[in-house]
């Protein structure tokens, strides 16, 4: 991997070289290109390339990648499918910040399905899910009351989620809990997409707690717990 571009989450390129704009300007605001293990949703524990767009419009209170609001570096979209391809991965992650912030993540996320990956995109649900290319795999985190961003929610995407999508709810406290309970209700997710998933909100809810409300209340949800933060806490990177 010498050789190829790598935004540190400082924003600064490696030693390798700089990043250049795209000549068409469908250049990508990135903080980092990495290999690890994805940490949750279907694909927990696979190892997965992860490409963290720069910037979002959201301040959730547990945000856990503030790295990522500015900086970065502009990287084409030939620069940062050659760097994916250099780690030989099956599965990638497009995610932020807000990766639907910027206009050119819609042709990033056809480029690498265009190459074979299986794609996921991460996104914090206030950004339109239109023109996200059907072979994408889209996890959805609509905002609890706790995040503080509730009112940011746009529920319009989620008459766009495919049966293969996911929908996330990060768990702080029972009021959330009861909110998302509604939500799951009201929009009948278990049955529209493939993954209905519980996290608790790190630090704020225990695990095994979550756990015996779901349970009790026999709700058709997967309890996710985020397993980079289990092995690596909050480094970047990983």
């Amino acid at each position: 991997m010498s050789n190829t571009l790598t935004p540190n989450h400082n924003g600064a390129p490696d030693k390798a070289g700089q990043a250049l704009p795209d000549k068409a300007g469908l250049g990508l605001r990135i903080t980092e290109i990495f290999y690890s293990l994805q940490g949750e949703a279907r694909t927990v524990g696979l190892p997965t390339v992860f490409v963290r767009l720069t910037g979002c419009p959201l301040r959730c209170v547990y945000c856990d990648t503030e790295y990522a609001f500015s900086g970065g570096d502009l990287f084409s979209i030939e620069q940062i499918a050659a760097q994916v391809a250099g780690y030989s991965p099956r599965y990638v992650t497009v995610t932020g910040g807000e990766p639907l912030a910027q206009k050119s993540c819609l042709p990033l996320l056809a480029t690498l399905c265009d190459a074979g990956y299986e794609v996921s995109l991460e996104t914090g649900g206030a950004m339109s899910l239109a023109g996200v290319d059907r072979r994408v795999v889209t996890v959805l985190d609509l905002k609890t009351p706790a995040s503080g961003e509730v009112e940011r929610n746009d529920y319009g995407n989620i008459s766009l989620l495919r049966s293969g999508d996911q929908v996330k709810f990060v768990i702080c406290d029972r009021q959330d809990y009861e909110w998302a309970r509604f939500k799951l209700d009201e929009y009948q997710l278990a049955d529209k997409v493939a993954d209905v998933l519980f996290s608790p909100g790190f630090g704020q809810v225990e695990g095994r707690e979550l756990a015996e409300w779901i349970l009790a209340d026999n709700l058709q949800v997967r309890l996710q717990l985020q397993l980079h933060k289990l092995l690596w806490h909050d480094e970047p990177g990983h």
